[in-house]
């Protein structure tokens, strides 16, 4: 019985309970108002519900009174073996071990598509994540949201939304022109400028724009050369990006350039748009955004008295081009520096008649900091400022670097000690969850050499309290994919596997799927392998929606 038909059950039981105490009380009443829980404490049961003090003041009647009387009504239905209450209304229910039991193979014979469903069809997501200058390598940040973001799209799109993995281009504005300044300093064996950007992958990246450029660079004129320094270097370094990040498991649907937006005349719509609707005027030789009317701090210039565009004037343009595009939902994903640019792009959504933390989303993220041998590491072999994608990933491997990234709130600090995830240990948690799964496989191997198939499945012999526990766990699978799908947060399908590799190595170390020594092979160790593949199966889905492997072998 899934938390979903359990809710329709209880839901069932009391809707009329309410209208006899009540008429009209459950009108309104939905599965969403009867929340399940799995108790802490397995000795209390499968499940828990909340719902009698939830509803006792409005059927008016003690809670604990409501409880007993939903206790009663709802021991009678099917798959249901005990219903008890605790506390001041608290209801424990525990399932019949044969409905519990018979989780696994439903989960075996859905295979994939445990856990999946389009309860989001109707969303239209833009994903936009990373997003780094193609001034140098992927920092740190960068790398947490390219392992967060594609962890995100995988799960939104597992609930059914129509995503797209978008990455802004910034080929336009100030950074550019100090990153080709580089370029040409380290060409020409000057100094890096004082604004500019310094480390190995400069010299490097102006080494090849020499030798790419057709004819002889050096004879170019001053600005001439910085414009083809620029415009091969961005390239370039663009093409490193794009390499890395492939080889991180993420690749991006589009690859959008801020200069576009420029050049085809997407900013002058954007604010012909916000004229229409009655939001721009004209002040100080300026044209502004009457942005205050939507919660901003102040009104924001848009295009500057000297006629050139400020930086929303991109945000507005940017933003209206993504909603043309046919997206509903724009997510964007930006560093903890941008923390106070939310308030302004939620007033410009308003101003567009959309409506704010709806059609946009912002998620912030915060910094990212390794540690080995219990100090601080900082400086990058080739960027020489800062640690790199490519320097964790040299260090750790793309799985556990995936992992460790997205395991922990992205909205918090992150701290990776680098001496754990290079252990084969169970205090590295990747490898703890990749064990597991590989555990299932051996255990299946092992099964088939010893005769054991799944040609008998006897669910209610699944009755071991470490049984009840890893049941408790798979069936929980599809609630937890679908709330992170909700709140934007995938480190909680990282610790959901955590929490179900544990049950499965307690339940491995109580409960044998092949006999012992010349013992028969019966149905429980039938069954049990229907458990053992369940499980397996709900990691490698969950460790697919981290963009991390699931090896058979370890």
């Amino acid at each position: 019985m899934s938390p979903d038909t359990l809710s329709a059950a209880l839901l069932a039981v009391v809707a009329p309970l309410a209208e006899a105490r009540r008429p009209g009380a459950a009108a309104a009443l939905t599965v969403a108002d009867l929340s399940l829980e799995r108790p802490r404490n397995r000795d209390h049961g499968d499940w828990a519900s909340n719902a009698a003090l939830k509803l006792a003041k409005a059927v008016g009647v003690s809670p604990r009174e409501f409880a007993q009387e939903i206790a009663v009504a709802l021991a009678d239905a099917d798959g249901i073996a005990t219903v008890e209450v605790a506390g001041p209304g608290f209801i424990n229910i525990r399932l019949d071990a044969a409905v519990a039991g018979s989780l696994a193979r439903t989960i075996v014979e859905a295979g994939a598509a445990y856990g999946t469903n389009e309860t989001r069809a109707d969303e239209v997501i833009n994903l936009e994540f990373v997003s780094a200058n193609p001034t140098g390598p992927i920092h740190l940040g960068g790398t947490r949201w390219a392992a967060v973001g594609d962890s995100l799209a995988r799960i939104l799109a597992s609930q059914g939304a129509r995503v797209t993995r978008e990455y802004y281009f910034n080929d336009h504005g100030a950074q550019i022109d100090r990153f080709a300044r580089s370029l040409v300093a380290a060409h020409e064996g000057r100094p890096t400028p004082e604004d500019g950007y310094g480390g190995g992958y400069i010299d490097d990246i102006a080494r090849r724009v020499a030798l790419a450029y057709e004819g002889d660079i050096d004879a170019l004129e001053p600005a001439a050369k910085q414009e083809a320094f620029r415009e091969i270097g961005v390239g370039f370094m663009f093409d490193e990006i794009k390499q890395s990040l492939h080889e991180f498991g993420v690749d991006f649907d589009v690859y959008f350039h801020e200069n576009d937006l420029h050049e085809s005349g997407a900013v002058e719509r954007a604010i012909a748009r916000l004229r229409e609707l009655g939001h721009i005027y004209e002040a100080d030789g300026a044209t502004w955004l009457r942005s205050t009317e939507f919660g901003d701090d102040k009104d924001r210039v848009v295009i500057k008295s000297d006629g050139n565009a400020a930086y929303i004037s991109g945000d507005l343009a940017y933003y209206l081009d993504k909603r043309e595009r046919g997206f509903n939902r724009c997510i964007i994903m930006l560093g903890a520096d941008h923390h106070g640019y939310v308030q302004r792009l939620m007033a410009m959504t308003a101003a567009f008649g959309d409506e704010p933390y709806v059609n946009l989303q912002i998620l912030i993220g915060q910094m990212v900091n390794l540690v080995k041998d219990g100090q601080p590491v900082r400086m990058s072999k080739r960027a020489g400022t800062v640690v790199t994608l490519e320097d964790l990933v040299e260090i750790v491997g793309v799985d556990a670097a995936r992992y460790a990234l997205t395991r922990s709130s992205a909205d918090s600090n992150l701290d990776i000690d680098l001496d754990v995830l290079q252990k084969r240990t169970n205090d590295n948690p990747v490898f703890y969850v990749q064990y597991a799964h590989a555990r299932t496989h051996n255990v299946a191997r092992n099964a088939a050499e010893s005769g054991v198939t799944r040609d008998a499945f006897v669910p209610e012999l699944l009755d071991h309290e470490t049984e009840s526990a890893l049941l408790g766990a798979l069936q929980e699978f599809p609630r937890i994919v679908a709330f992170a799908a909700e709140v934007r947060e995938p480190h909680r399908v990282a610790r959901y596997l955590e929490e179900l590799a544990g049950l499965y190595h307690k339940w491995y170390d109580n409960c044998r799927v092949i006999p012992l020594g010349d013992a028969p092979v019966e149905d429980v160790h039938r069954t049990r392998l229907w458990l053992n593949d369940a499980t397996g199966r709900v990691l490698r889905s969950g460790l697919n929606l981290l963009g991390v492997s699931a090896p058979e072998r370890m």
